[in-house]
């Protein structure tokens, strides 16, 4: 499939899990692609994937709470690259434990990252698209956490998620006039490192052994089994296209039936 030749896509937190399938399919889609993240290692192991898919790649580390960062990763996109035509803002962390015991220091840093690292990327991309001119994807990482109250384990990472939503929205809102679309995409239980930190973590809580958390978290998915990264991919890859060219300021759910609204 090849509904993404001569597109640029840049894609935070693309050294893992989802990112990195991000990262994969919108290569076999057809489009270039910038991998950023924390762990530059990562990104340009993944890098090297997307060029053995016959793309270009770029590596870089980046992080998305320094705006200056976040600017210079546009800035090298549109340079070595020629342009920016969607922007993936994948990059987020889990903070672990109850709401009114969550530390200010880790209420800040998840803020720091799934809000604010994510305005961060859109801003960059909003600004390169409209210099550029002709619309662009802007797709952002939200959750079936970010639709529904969490447990009480997951709250902080909750908030943050409803976050995202609202900024999906109104910022839809603010770029629909420049045909610049912005959509996200909200998973459920996705089989990655995160979720690997909720059942090791959150399950220690509870007093589960390893592993049982999220074998219980699955087995009450309603399509029966656990997601894959591919999964989500899957629907970004229609954000980033044509075919979602009418499509602006949704939350759309990828959850196994989990959440249905």
């Amino acid at each position: 499939m090849n509904r993404l030749n001569g597109k640029v896509a840049v894609v935070t937190g693309g050294a893992r899990g989802i990112g990195r399938a991000i990262s994969l399919r919108l290569a076999r889609d057809g489009a270039d692609i910038v991998t950023a993240d924390l762990n530059l290692a990562g990104a340009e192991s993944v890098a090297e994937e997307v060029r053995a898919l016959g793309r270009s790649a770029i590596a870089r580390q980046v992080d998305v709470t320094d705006e200056a960062q976040v600017e210079g990763l546009f800035a090298d996109a549109a340079g070595e690259l020629g342009q920016v035509d969607i922007a993936v803002a994948n990059a987020g962390i889990m903070v672990i434990g109850p709401m009114i015991d969550t530390a200010v220091a880790d209420w800040q840093r998840i803020f720091d990252v799934n809000v604010t690292g994510v305005w961060f990327t859109c801003k960059s991309a909003a600004k390169q698209m409209i210099a550029q001119g002709g619309g662009g994807k802007i797709i952002l990482a939200a959750s079936q956490a970010g639709k529904v109250g969490s447990t009480r384990f997951t709250g902080a990472y909750s908030v943050t998620k409803h976050a995202v939503v609202g900024i999906t929205r109104s910022l839809a809102l603010e770029l629909a006039k420049h045909q610049i679309n912005v959509n996200a995409y909200c998973p459920g239980i996705v089989d990655t490192e995160m979720w690997d930190q909720i059942d090791r973590e959150a399950g220690a809580l509870i007093g589960y052994k390893v592993g049982e958390l999220k074998e219980l978290a699955s087995s009450a998915v309603p399509l029966g089994r656990i997601q894959v990264p591919e999964d989500v991919s899957n629907l970004v890859s229609f954000f980033a296209s044509s075919d979602s060219d009418y499509m602006t300021g949704q939350a759309v759910n990828v959850t196994g039936g989990n959440v249905m609204h």
